[in-house]
């Protein structure tokens, strides 16, 4: 079920109606009935799957009692031990076996020893990554001393399978959402509405942004072969603006959904494309997983407080794995080492935490300084971004190899915006008009939280009702969010 789909406009006022009308404010039959919904949702996607969900919620809840009763450090350690293997061996058969397998035998054949490889045609498990670093979250958590094991299962089933976050995050902490979840929730109106506006913003981008850069981006790597390098560019430029609005695009969705529930979820974005260097764009970038492999990977292995090789190591293994989450393909490790390779002149000079404000806070406009940092910083990501999106390595290297070509001062092409649903012109300015309203709203969690507040009441409306219109004219087929297959 897709946020930006009839089904599941229809689904969510339902689920909204039963909760705040029918449980009778009753706390217990909220969560049971939010546990229901999530397994309905769920299982829309592929109910064959929702056994796999549901065992490893199972797993992490019940190995997180045993962890906390054992009476032994040993015992402690068989436990967590056998969670944590459990859930990254489904991980890594679902996600990663083919591509340990073709490795292998590419690194046999090399060699000169010729194999048949055994491949399976394994269908990805949608969510899988996210639910399982939830859990993994908690029992270390747990094994850590940091919390207590949650004794009632559908308060730990909601944390881990809340719908809004269950297929694309954020990745939550027991420690933020656990405690919402056990508390009495009273419908707040202001927060709904507020809810509902960052749904809006979430629709906007996801539909008016990322599904029109798609057109343009998936045409453009597809042919990119016949293609001057100022087109290739234009590709490299429309895929960055793809994934963020279609990611960051998914978790105002999903957050602005959870507040409708009385449930704040972590913030995922914040403005990442105003970075003034590539620390900053980390720090505002899928900032639940950052901060998941800061805390349970990187800060464990030592973070920043050793000598340079040991930073240097660190950085390469945190930026490398998180590659690797994304996806099994040698494109994704060589996007992670390649922001490592951005990350760690900042880190050795020790200036990696130099940008920590909103670019221009209270500011109508950027210095030039910030605003060269600010494309300077864009230009390395979209370059990184080229990688993310290739097929495999070697379209990696032909699509860079065709940007730095004779053509890369023609005349863009037209064939990749022949046939699309919006005029090049026209998805231009969509982003022009995307653009100002985020630098707007940048100092706000989202963009539309401050933009229009201090507006006339009905010229804010009359502007909702314009990013209503967007949605409805760019609307076509429902088209699947990126992350989905992460």
């Amino acid at each position: 079920m897709l946020f930006n789909s009839i089904n599941f406009a229809i689904f969510l006022p339902i689920v909204f109606v039963l909760y705040w009308f029918v449980t009778n404010k009753n706390l217990k039959l909220q969560n049971a009935l939010l546990l229901v919904s999530s397994y309905f949702f769920y299982a829309c996607w592929d109910y064959r799957f929702l056994f796999l969900l549901i065992f490893s919620t199972v797993l992490d809840y019940s190995t997180g009692i045993k962890m906390y009763e054992a009476k032994t450090k040993q015992g402690k350690k068989f436990w967590f031990w056998l969670s944590v293997g459990i859930n990254l061996g489904f991980l890594g058969f679902f996600k990663y076996y083919n591509f340990f397998v073709g490795s292998f035998a590419d690194m046999l054949s090399m060699m000169g020893l010729h194999v048949n490889i055994w491949t399976l045609k394994i269908i990805l498990p949608v969510g899988i990554s996210f639910y399982t670093f939830h859990g993994l979250s908690y029992v270390i958590d747990i094994y850590k001393d940091r919390i207590k094991p949650e004794k009632n299962y559908i308060d730990y089933a909601v944390f881990v399978s809340f719908f809004p976050l269950l297929v694309a995050g954020p990745i939550e902490r027991a420690t933020h959402l656990l405690p919402q979840i056990k508390r009495e929730r009273k419908f707040d109106y202001l927060k709904a509405v507020d809810g509902l506006r960052q749904i809006l913003w979430g629709l906007f981008k996801k539909i008016v942004i990322a599904d029109t850069c798609a057109e343009y981006a998936n045409n453009i790597f597809a042919g990119s072969d016949g293609f001057h390098g100022s087109t290739l560019i234009l590709g490299a430029i429309f895929f960055a603006f793809q994934i963020y609005g279609d990611f960051s695009g998914y978790s105002d969705i999903a957050l602005g959904v959870a507040r409708l529930f009385g449930i704040e979820l972590l913030r995922n974005f914040a403005f990442p494309y105003f970075s003034r260097d590539i620390a900053e764009f980390w720090r505002r970038w899928h900032i639940s997983l950052s901060t998941w492999f800061r805390d349970y990977l990187y800060i464990p292995l030592g973070g920043s407080k050793g000598g340079t090789l040991m930073k240097v190591r660190n950085t390469f293994i945190i930026f490398i794995v998180s590659g690797f989450w994304h996806g099994a393909n040698w494109t994704f490790i060589i996007w992670g080492a390649l922001n490592a390779v951005y990350f760690l002149p900042l880190l050795l000079l020790k200036r990696n935490r130099t940008n920590l404000e909103t670019v221009a806070q209270g500011k109508t406009f950027p210095t030039l300084r910030e605003l060269f940092s600010m494309i300077v910083t864009f230009t390395l990501t979209v370059f990184a971004w080229i990688f993310f999106r290739a097929n495999d390595v070697t379209h990696a290297i032909k699509y860079i190899g065709g940007i730095f070509s004779e053509s890369l001062f023609m005349m863009p092409n037209k064939k990749p915006f022949l046939g699309a649903k919006a005029h090049p012109a026209v998805g231009i300015a969509m982003l022009f008009f995307f653009l100002i309203i985020e630098w707007m709203g940048r100092e706000q969690q989202y963009a539309l939280a401050g933009v229009g507040k201090s507006w006339h009441r009905s010229i804010r409306w009359a502007f909702y009702f314009v990013l209503i219109i967007a949605i409805f004219l760019f609307i076509g087929k429902e088209q699947q969010f990126i992350y989905f297959q992460f």
